[in-house]
This record gives structure tokens, C-alpha cells and sequence, in this order.
């Protein structure tokens, strides 16, 4: 298995952790807290990273034509980026209400972001 593939699938598991950890961890506890904010931030530095490492392999391998994972997948780093920035929005400005509904959104993000996750492994088993 190439070194590049290693790294991006340790990259897109720990962005899977991370993220699950800040969305689900910020809904139980009702609020946003620094600690969701630091784990939505790192989920989407590790995302991304493994995102331009599978870019690398598919481009490398000749398979980088536009299909259904790379459009999920662009579209769920955009949405986390969102999601960040609105959350540390959200935190800053202290609104109670708005910390306590802002998980709404988070668990949107999450789900088009995990189906994404799910379609990249159908992808690189050859299965869809």
C-alpha cells in the first residue's frame, strides 16, 4: 500500500473522530464549548489534508474525473468550513439560545460530511 494512501486514510479517520467528537460532544452538552470548537477545527485541517492527499492519488492514477464522492466531498469541507466559522460566531457572541440550537445544524453537517466519508471507502474498495 502506497505511504500517500496510509497517511490520507489515517487523515480522513482521525477527521472522522475529531468531528464526530465536537458535533455529538457540543449537542449532549447543549452548548458550544471551546473544546467543540478546537475538535470542529482539527476535524477540518485533517479532512482537508486527507482530501489533497486522495486528490494527489487519484490525479496521480489518472482517475480525478469529476463523480459523485468529489462533489460530496466538496461540498461537505465547504459546509464544515461554515459550520466552524458560524460556531465560533455563535460562541463569541454568547447567545444562549442560539448556543443551545446551533447543534441542528451541526448534525446537518455532519451527515452530508459522513456520507461523504462512507462514499470515498465504497470508492477506493471498487464497489461503487
Amino acid at each position: 500500500m502506497d505511504s500517500t494512501l496510509i497517511v490520507a486514510s489515517i487523515a480522513m479517520v482521525l477527521a472522522l473522530i475529531f468531528y464526530t467528537f465536537g458535533v455529538w460532544g457540543e449537542k449532549l452538552s447543549g452548548t458550544i464549548k471551546v473544546k467543540h470548537l478546537i475538535s470542529f477545527l482539527i476535524g477540518l485541517i485533517l479532512d482537508t489534508t486527507g482530501t489533497i492527499l486522495m486528490r494527489q492519488i487519484a490525479q496521480d492514477g489518472g482517475g480525478s474525473k469529476l463523480g459523485i464522492h468529489q462533489v460530496t466531498g466538496g461540498l461537505a469541507v465547504t459546509l464544515m468550513l461554515i459550520h466552524l466559522i458560524w460556531a465560533v460566531f455563535v460562541y463569541v457572541k454568547g447567545d444562549e439560545n442560539a448556543k443551545k440550537n446551533f447543534h441542528k445544524f451541526s448534525i446537518v453537517v455532519w451527515l452530508i460530511w459522513l456520507i461523504s466519508f462512507i462514499l470515498g471507502m465504497l470508492v477506493g474498495m471498487n464497489l461503487i
